[in-house]
């Protein structure tokens, strides 16, 4: 007797896209068939999908919940953004449910840069923020942030042993007022001969600091200080030399893959495919605000819901991110989920206060299915791996997670494109605006089921806050394995 039993006239599973049906048993697929294989009766309870689109549940692999928002200027508040349940439940209804978190070492909410924090205090603390108060399965990225002491660069072997395998670093300060946050490339360097021993990943916000804080200077002098010039400051140039110089030193440290996180400009496209062309393990990421909106964005009204850091870049730099999704010189699409209301995000107004990130993890399938199936043709097959399968097979959760397949939870989204939809933030289960509001999208997730159990059906939420899981991983050695003469996978 089966739990569940999903049936589909379009299911995506790795081996192409078919009618089948599903057979849940204890929260795994224990068993995939051709239509008719399983009677009514071997279920507890059928679901037919109909011609709607079967797919694995969507990862996001970059989001930041209750993370701490600073006081942009003299007599305001600190903030948190959304919790994890917030987020979570906007997650679910996205048809998304797993998510990718950052557990700080030196946690943004301290307020302080100069604290210090192992790792193991660091990801204790985040459990506090999550544990229980996740409808959905997530995981975090372990955060380094400003000087590495030699203490906290040995703990990094026995975290990721411990199945915490991806360590984000910053290569800039990103802002003038948070200083302390890049990691110097003395540190980077340690940081990456321990990874690469130990089995991790890097993962990298990488812009060129110097580069930064000059345009930062500049503009200032200039009174050029409005968040429209963003991408003067946060420039192609800096990502170009960033780009090159951390891949530089990865390559040259045996072992060692990169994961470079959110790119914004056909410099690091660039970066990658040729390091990629080397043999060279090297991954990368884009968000969906970078493949449809571009820095002349930032000149609409309440042009700061687009923004998130790095800075939008030109249409030439957006044609440069689609063309690298489309070869496979990048992965995933991520959000850089910062959930907060319309009035925090639009209260920077200059180039050293606008909040970034969006509230963007709701809409990600709807309208990355609209935009490369629908309007680029891309495979079925394609468009799940770029919002669920590769995070899962880079990042360490697959083939648990980003599939349907036998043995893998049963993490699966019903995309239904027999109606048009126009996003709207009042339709919306996250905050007040929607950096997609007006958008009109051409499959839109009626139905999301998390490890067998039916979390949102027919228009109502049946989630738990008890429902989520955390998720430790390990990065499989095929994703960091270099292959000298031939192109990374």
């Amino acid at each position: 007797m089966y739990d569940l039993l999903i049936r589909g006239d379009r299911v995506v599973t790795p081996h192409g896209v078919g009618p089948w049906e599903i057979a849940v048993k204890n929260g795994v697929i224990a068993a995939l068939g051709a239509r008719g294989s399983f009677a009514p009766a071997e279920a507890a309870r059928t679901i037919d999908a109909g011609p709607g689109i079967v797919l694995p549940g969507g990862i996001d692999p970059h989001v930041h919940c209750s993370w701490y928002m600073p006081p942009m200027r003299p007599g305001e508040p600190a903030g948190l953004s959304g919790p994890p349940e917030q987020v979570s439940r906007a997650a679910l209804w996205g048809g998304t449910t797993t998510l990718i978190d950052f557990a700080a070492c030196k946690p943004d909410r301290e307020g302080d840069e100069s604290s210090s924090q192992g790792l193991r205090e660091a990801i204790e603390a985040r459990d506090k923020d999550f544990a229980g108060r996740c409808y959905c399965d997530y995981a975090y990225h372990v955060m380094l942030r400003g000087r590495v002491p030699p203490a906290t660069v040995g703990e990094l072997a026995e975290a990721v042993q411990a199945g915490y395998p991806t360590v984000k670093v910053f290569t800039t300060d990103i802002t003038p007022s948070r200083r302390g946050r890049m990691v110097r490339f003395g540190d980077l360097w340690e940081i990456f001969k321990v990874l690469s021993r130990a089995g991790g990943l890097a993962v990298v916000h990488a812009e060129d600091n110097d580069i930064v804080m000059h345009m930062y200077d500049k503009l200032f002098a200039e009174d050029r200080t409005g968040f429209e010039h963003m991408a003067e400051v946060h420039n192609t140039l800096s990502e170009d030399l960033s780009f090159r110089r951390v891949i530089r030193l990865a390559e040259n440290v045996e072992g060692m893959a990169l994961y470079m996180m959110h790119v914004s400009a056909a410099a690091g496209v660039q970066a990658i495919a040729e390091s990629r062309a080397r043999g060279f393990p090297i991954y990368g990421e884009t968000l969906h605000q970078y493949l449809l909106y571009t820095s002349e964005d930032y000149r609409k009204p309440n042009g700061q819901v687009y923004h998130t850091y790095p800075s939008l870049k030109s249409r030439r730099d957006q044609q440069a991110l689609w063309d690298g999704l489309a070869r496979g010189e990048l992965h995933c699409v991520a959000t850089d989920e910062v959930c907060c209301n319309l009035a925090v995000k639009v209260r920077g107004r200059r180039i050293d206060d606008t909040t970034g990130g969006n509230s963007g993890v709701e809409p990600r399938l709807a309208v990355m299915y609209t935009e490369t199936v629908e309007k680029r043709g891309y495979s079925l097959e394609k468009f799940a791996d770029v919002v669920s399968g590769n995070a899962a097979r880079l990042l360490g959760l697959y083939p648990r997670k980003g599939a349907i397949a036998v043995g893998s939870d049963a993490d699966l989204t019903v995309l239904d494109t027999s109606r048009r939809r126009t996003v709207r933030a009042e339709d919306l289960h996250e905050s007040d605006y929607t950096p997609w509001e007006g958008k009109e999208v051409g499959g839109w997730p009626v139905l999301t089921v998390l490890r067998g159990k039916v979390m949102v059906a027919e228009g109502r939420f049946h989630g738990d806050l008890k429902d989520g899981q955390y998720l430790k991983r390990r990065i499989p050695d095929a994703v960091r394995a270099h292959r000298k003469g031939e192109a990374a996978p």
